[in-house]
């Protein structure tokens, strides 16, 4: 894998383990340069999405939201010429808690664009919309959602 291929990676990972622990400040850092699709919401920037995360998401006494966000199947299509790239991967969500047993609660698509700014690949788009499956969200969302991907 190349070397943009494994950053560009590496920020699908990592913002996975900022959000299970709970560190929606440093995972919405991970998109300071981008424009998120979140459909109901419309675009946001990174201060709109952890605004919304912190309106929506069910962060546990333990400080964190009791999941795992585990991306996989990255599609990724560099142009190394221009700094860009698009990928499009799998996400599945589980979640265990005191009262819950450890199962899926989701599962979706992201669809990503990500450019090289001073260097370093970056978030430049994410599209949240692509939500495909759901289970018991009721400790992880302080909200309803609806699944079925738009395209």
């Amino acid at each position: 894998m190349s070397t943009s291929a494994t950053e560009i990676c590496n920020l699908l990972y990592r913002y996975a383990e900022a959000i299970d622990e709970g560190r929606l400040e440093d995972a919405a850092a991970l998109f300071r340069h981008a424009r998120i699709e979140t459909g109901a919401a419309g675009p946001l920037d990174a201060d709109g999405l952890l605004a919304l995360w912190r309106k929506i998401l069910v962060i546990h006494p333990c400080g964190t939201l009791r999941t795992r966000h585990l991306v996989t199947n990255p599609i990724l299509d560099i142009d190394e010429a221009a700094g860009t790239a698009q990928v499009r991967s799998c996400f599945t969500v589980m979640q265990a808690t005191d009262d819950l047993p450890l199962q899926i609660i989701a599962s979706g698509r992201y669809h990503d664009r990500f450019a090289r700014i001073d260097g370093e690949w970056c978030f430049v788009e994410r599209d949240y919309r692509q939500l495909d499956f759901t289970g018991d969200l009721s400790r992880h969302l302080r909200v309803p959602v609806r699944t079925g991907s738009r395209r």
